[in-house]
């Protein structure tokens, strides 16, 4: 069975322009081996057969050593999902709360109240904003442990 494979628009929304676009879809019809699929990607965008053709971001780097200079990486991949989860859970109790027709006009209310009960505070006169700027500087101290 011959296999026919067209360039096409990403998502179908424009023409791709004339020439070797950067990122570009093809549709194939009939079988397609994962072969052809490689190469056809590959055509795309323009890397030769080779591995490791394409240099990776500094940023994966970055990652690469610091991963590999943890000891208890079971424990730190079990934060990290769990941190996940709890991201997850936290926003969808927000979309619970938020579908709730009083509460979130309440919730915006109890901030403003807040914002301003802070301004007024801790920002209005010099002496209040002295206080808060070395309170802040303190906890920072403390936190990254620097004696400055």
């Amino acid at each position: 069975m011959a296999t026919a494979c067209r360039l096409a628009a990403p998502l179908g929304l424009a023409p791709l322009p004339r020439g070797r676009p950067a990122a570009a879809v093809f549709r194939c019809s009939g079988k397609v081996g994962p072969r052809i699929s490689v190469a056809v990607v590959r055509a795309a965008n323009g890397t030769s057969g080779g591995e490791g053709s394409a240099e990776t971001p500094e940023i994966v780097k970055a990652v690469q050593d610091a991963w590999a200079k943890v000891e208890d990486k079971y424990a730190v991949a079990t934060i990290g999902f769990a941190s996940l989860v709890g991201l997850w859970t936290a926003v969808g109790a927000l979309k619970a709360i938020d579908k709730l027709p009083i509460l979130p006009g309440v919730f915006e209310l109890v901030g403003i109240g807040y914002t301003g009960w802070f301004a007024y505070r801790n920002l209005i006169f010099q002496p209040d904003r002295e206080a808060l700027i070395s309170n802040i500087k303190s906890t920072y101290n403390e936190i990254t442990g620097n004696s400055s």
